[in-house]
């Protein structure tokens, strides 16, 4: 990727490892519409705090008439989303020490070899 402002000497480029997910908002925002749709649920739960989906959870509530309760994944001093606290039916902060309860152990071994999960989770 190049740099936006090259240095004077050394490679104008730089190998970049991003290992954000990208995508799984839209994936989760289309299934819980077209769930709605069906009628394959009778009330949703979201565990998120990503902002993009108070949209396809304000459809939800008032075109489907689903009650969709967002539990939000806060710790370390970060805050819930304003605008998905003021669409869920319910938005309760998980707690900090069932959150970390309830992940894989590092490391991790498949048929693969071992792998960890992201520091920060």
């Amino acid at each position: 990727m190049p740099y936006v402002t090259p240095p004077a000497r050394g490679p104008a480029t730089a190998r970049v490892l991003k290992s954000e997910e990208k995508g799984s908002d839209v994936n989760l925002a289309s299934t819980l519409l077209v769930d709605a749709f069906d009628g394959d649920f009778e009330q949703a739960v979201i565990v998120s705090n990503d902002s993009d989906l108070a949209y396809p959870i304000e459809v939800v509530r008032k075109k489907f008439a689903r009650p969709v309760v967002v539990l939000f994944p806060c710790g370390g001093g970060r805050k819930p989303s304003y605008h998905l606290s003021k669409v869920a039916s319910a938005s309760p902060i998980i707690n900090p020490a069932h959150l970390a309860a309830a992940q894989f152990p590092t490391p991790m071994t498949d048929a693969v070899g071992v792998f960890h999960k992201p520091v920060t989770w």
